[in-house]
C-alpha cells in the first residue's frame, strides 16, 4: 500500500508532500482550459520541478486556450490493484518565451509522448494542489 490509513477510513486526504511525491512520480495527466465558459480537456504528459508542473505542446485549441484563459487546473491519478490516487492542481499557465527559462526547462528532459514537433513549453504555477488516496474493497453493509 502506497500510504497508511490510520483511522480505517478508506479516503485519505493527502497532505502537499504526498501529492507533490505522486506528481513528481507520475508523466501524464489530463489539463483543463476554459474560454468563455466552455471547458476543455487535453491528456498531456508533463514533469514537476520545483513545484511547479511543465508541458510541451504545439499550435492548436490547448494553446489557444490556455493563452485565452491562463486559470487551468490538471489532474493526474494511479490506479493500481487495490488503491487508487488522485491529485488536481489549480494554477496559471503561461508560454515560456525568456530564453534563460527555455533553457532550463529544456535541461529537465522533457519529452512528448508522440513523435510531433512541439515547440512551445508551458509552465503552471500552482495556486493549490489537493489530493486524495483510496483503498479498494467491497461496500460496507448498511445498518439498520
Amino acid at each position: 500500500m502506497m500510504f497508511s490509513h490510520a483511522d480505517g477510513n478508506p479516503v485519505l486526504e493527502l497532505d502537499d508532500a504526498q501529492s507533490w511525491q505522486l506528481l513528481e512520480a507520475t508523466k501524464h495527466g489530463r489539463l483543463v482550459v476554459s474560454v468563455a465558459g466552455e471547458p476543455d480537456i487535453f491528456p498531456v504528459n508533463y514533469l514537476a520541478s520545483g513545484r511547479k508542473l511543465y508541458l510541451r505542446t504545439a499550435p492548436g485549441n490547448k494553446l489557444a486556450q490556455l493563452t485565452i484563459n491562463s486559470t487551468v487546473l490538471l489532474e493526474a491519478d494511479g490506479i493500481l490493484e487495490d488503491e487508487a490516487w488522485s491529485v488536481v492542481v489549480r494554477g496559471t499557465a503561461r508560454v515560456l518565451s525568456n530564453s534563460a527559462e527555455l533553457a532550463e526547462v529544456e535541461g529537465l528532459g522533457l519529452k512528448t509522448w508522440v513523435p510531433t514537433l512541439k515547440d512551445f513549453y508551458v509552465e503552471i504555477a500552482p495556486r493549490s494542489v489537493s489530493g486524495r488516496h483510496f483503498e479498494f474493497g467491497e461496500q460496507p453493509e448498511r445498518e439498520i
